[in-house]
């Protein structure tokens, strides 16, 4: 679990002892700052747990000299698609993009995987897709979305162990808002989630919030 990287002033002051007297004891620090140690224990934890602090038994408290970036950093390289990943919206290929429209809308997403008769995928419709499909004079019903596609292999895709500060990136590069979670098959990939800008959000302000 991720740690909140912003200290109170008994906080810092913790560390400021360990930096200067390290190793040093719970009992010790706590009489440099006139507190008993009981008072002190929820703050050692979370130094500790946190990453500024590293515990020996018998030994003390030592200064890991690592500085809030460092730790911003690693607690990003511990959080993985599979964490945040949300239900993915699948649908046929020989959908119509009229039907498509309808379904985006009440599913209330931006993408649509689309999926060939062995269910593994096929192609990414996007809102931008389906809304130059809609320009003109077209009849979107008769239209199947497999016309209007991205497909396969043009389409990035990650799975539930990659990192999930590699899937944000590949977004910003790629000028996307969304990827499919996929795990291989015989046939192909199929479709076991998706990880959006909103999920990257949420787990993101979650280094912030989560105590």
């Amino acid at each position: 679990m991720v740690r909140t990287l912003e200290l109170n002033k008994r906080q810092d002051q913790i560390l400021q002892i360990v930096k200067e007297n390290g190793p040093i004891t719970g009992e010790n620090i706590a009489e440099r700052l006139n507190l008993t140690r009981a008072t002190l224990r929820p703050d050692l934890a979370i130094l500790t747990m946190a990453g500024f602090l590293d515990a020996r038994p018998r030994v003390g408290y030592f200064y890991t000299g690592k500085t809030g970036t460092q730790l911003l950093t690693e607690n990003l390289m511990k959080i993985y698609v599979r964490d945040y990943q949300a239900i993915p919206v699948v649908v046929r290929e020989n959908l119509s993009v009229y039907d498509a429209v309808v379904t985006m809308f009440l599913e209330d997403v931006g993408t649509l995987f689309v999926v060939d008769e062995h269910s593994c995928l096929a192609g990414v419709l996007s809102r931008k897709d389906l809304l130059r499909a809609s320009i003109g004079k077209q009849e979107l019903s008769a239209i199947p979305v497999n016309i209007i596609m991205t497909r396969m292999p043009n389409i990035t895709v990650c799975e539930k162990d990659d990192l999930l500060l590699d899937v944000a990136k590949n977004l910003i590069d790629k000028q996307i808002d969304s990827v499919p979670v996929v795990k291989k098959t015989d046939l192909g990939y199929e479709v076991t989630g998706r990880i959006t800008k909103t999920n990257i959000a949420k787990a993101f302000v979650s280094l912030a919030d989560d105590d």
